[in-house]
């Protein structure tokens, strides 16, 4: 635990060279790692979605892309496909951009549904299919999509069942005055993010994901995520609420947030701090609720102050 913690530890600070100000998003997107899950991310413009995705990747020397999405993107600009070549005779496989560790989708909810759909196999079952051929993803894989709240002209929302592969939605929020100044200060001359160096591996990021499924989950604590998740399903303010993928995703999210707590257990407060990012992107509230006011916040927080752990 010691040897992975003092990884960890190293993997934050590393970030932080880079992203000032907003541990809470730096673990969150480490979880994601941990997990193989993804992350929405949904923020205004310039708060650091994109540096924060390009400093993990160079933190750990991993393979990162980058894919502005935009309403004439299809399909294969994502996954790639086979095209013909005409001195062989023969269809060359060319690789799209999926074929890499960390995949930003940058404004995922510009592109039209059909080549937001390209994603859902690569992000459920970590392969890609071209033509009837399937092809592995690297591994680690995860997909960090960004997309903008304050926009919604020429925009596609995705749809329920792609949202709910992402393991949270976290948004970033503006940093305050004091790691503003030290923003400004830092890049003066050259942007951090160009020179920070990989304080992990490949084969470390692996070893750590092992440690993260060896973590320990009790019985009181898996009825604890059941009962939390079964609550958004009989609220009265909930249309949809969400799938036992929630509860799987709720479950290996606190095992994550645990190994970064230096443990091999998970306590309450590790659902705790979790169940909102992993939530409130999966319910459905009814429409006289939302016109009402009401918002996945406060659905979560009404349950989580109702749920007893016991």
């Amino acid at each position: 635990m010691e040897d992975s913690l003092k990884k960890l530890n190293d993997l934050i600070g590393n970030i932080e060279k880079v992203i000032i100000g907003k541990i809470d998003n730096i673990k969150y997107l480490i979880v994601g790692l941990l997990t193989n899950g993804h992350i929405l991310m949904e923020d205004v413009p310039g708060v650091g979605k994109t540096m924060l995705s390009l400093s993990l990747a160079k933190s750990i020397g991993a393979g990162f892309t980058r894919i502005q999405f935009t309403p004439d993107l299809l399909p294969s600009d994502v996954t790639g496909g086979h095209i013909y070549n005409p001195k062989t005779g023969d269809f060359d496989l060319k690789k799209g951009p999926v074929f890499t560790n960390i995949l930003l989708a940058d404004e995922i909810n510009r592109t039209n549904p059909r080549t937001q759909s390209s994603l859902l196999e690569c992000m459920q079952e970590y392969k890609v299919t071209l033509d009837g051929k399937t092809f592995p993803l690297l591994k680690p894989f995860m997909v960090v999509a960004t997309q903008n709240p304050i926009e919604f002209q020429g925009t596609y929302p995705l749809p329920e069942a792609q949202i709910d592969r992402f393991l949270m939605k976290v948004s970033m929020g503006y940093v305050s005055q004091e790691g503003e100044m030290a923003v400004l200060k830092g890049q003066k001359s050259a942007h951090p993010v160009d020179s920070i160096e990989p304080v992990l591996t490949i084969e470390e990021v692996i070893m750590l994901q092992t440690k993260a499924q060896e973590v320990e989950v009790s019985e009181k604590i898996l009825a604890y995520i059941v009962k939390m998740v079964s609550a958004t399903r009989k609220n009265k303010n909930v249309e949809i609420g969400a799938s036992p993928r929630a509860s799987i995703a709720l479950m290996n999210a606190a095992r994550a947030w645990a190994l970064l707590e230096n443990r091999n257990y998970v306590i309450p407060d590790d659902v705790y701090r979790l169940v909102f990012p992993v939530l409130r992107h999966r319910l459905v509230l009814k429409a006289k609720a939302s016109v009402s006011g009401v918002t996945p916040k406060t659905v979560i927080t009404s349950i989580v102050d109702e749920t007893s752990i016991k």
